[in-house]
């Protein structure tokens, strides 16, 4: 049989909604790529306009070039501690908002007692109770021979900040659970109920897995005000970023030059993380989506 004489499916004919829709979305991004750069040039303006401007009132640029790795070897510290901190935090947080949701009067009424008293008191004041303070009741507990409970109340500076950090930010991100978890409809409780799911289930399985979805962007944030905030556990003497850079200063009396330098770091640690966080937001909407 010839070729000729096959007879060969028809190309369908080309959907020019599909062709415009195609064409608009390349238009847009365009649209974005430029209005990105756009910004960038604006923003590099501004910082050479910022070191123009610190140059006038003798800054020393070459004592930043010398000095700079110093602040930036305590990078690590302070990203330690807001990981170890958010982690803890976000677990607090969980707990404190199904406490907030219980039907248990007294689950209501600590998990509200902790979140008005945190909330309440300066995170500065919370890292000194604890640094300071529980040392105070650990060697009380070990005067009445309880020794082995009061090692439990003399912490380290790093393991104090941490408990501070935590216990702070933990308050705040309850409520971001529980508006979280009651921001997903009724309806789907009552449907998982239905089907005999018990109320451990609906959360594990139901709620959550669709809360976190809202609530991953507002921990986001949380995470990179906490990055910020570490720099207040410099009071207890580690060696983060900004302690590191108020050491020197002092030394050499290079209040400026230091104190840029690590709010430098800072910046650039939040530009990197709300770059993450956007990334990771944009992965769950797209596995949302399908």
């Amino acid at each position: 049989m010839a070729v000729d004489s096959l007879n060969f499916p028809a190309k369908p004919p080309a959907d020019p909604n599909l062709d415009m829709g195609l064409a608009l979305v390349a238009q847009q991004r365009k649209e974005r790529l430029i209005q990105t750069v756009k910004i960038g040039v604006v923003w590099v303006g501004l910082v050479i306009f910022l070191i123009i401007l610190l140059l006038q009132f003798n800054f020393d640029p070459a004592y930043v070039f010398d000095h700079y790795a110093f602040v930036l070897e305590g990078l690590l510290i302070t990203i330690g501690i807001s990981m170890a901190s958010i982690a803890a935090a976000t677990v607090l947080a969980l707990l404190g908002a199904l406490g907030r949701l219980s039907r248990n009067p007294i689950a209501q009424g600590v998990s509200g007692f902790y979140v008005s008293l945190v909330r309440g008191t300066p995170l500065l004041i919370q890292i000194y109770i604890i640094y300071l303070g529980l040392p105070q009741i650990g060697s009380t507990l070990n005067s009445m021979g309880y020794s082995e409970i009061g090692r439990l109340f003399t912490l380290t500076a790093v393991q104090s900040g941490i408990l501070a950090l935590s216990l702070n930010y933990g308050a705040y991100m309850t409520e971001i659970f529980r508006a979280g978890i009651q921001s997903i409809s009724h309806g789907q409780r009552e449907a998982a109920e239905s089907i005999g799911m018990t109320r451990w289930q609906i959360m594990r399985r139901v709620i959550l897995p669709q809360a976190v979805r809202v609530i991953i962007p507002d921990i986001g944030n949380q995470f990179i005000a906490m990055q910020k905030d570490s720099a207040q556990v410099s009071v207890m003497g580690i060696w983060e970023m900004t302690y590191r850079a108020n050491r020197f200063a002092r030394q050499d009396s290079k209040f400026m030059e230091m104190f840029v330098v690590a709010a430098a770091f800072y910046w650039l640690l939040t530009i990197v993380s709300s770059w993450l966080e956007g990334m990771l937001e944009r992965r769950m909407a797209h596995a949302y989506e399908r």
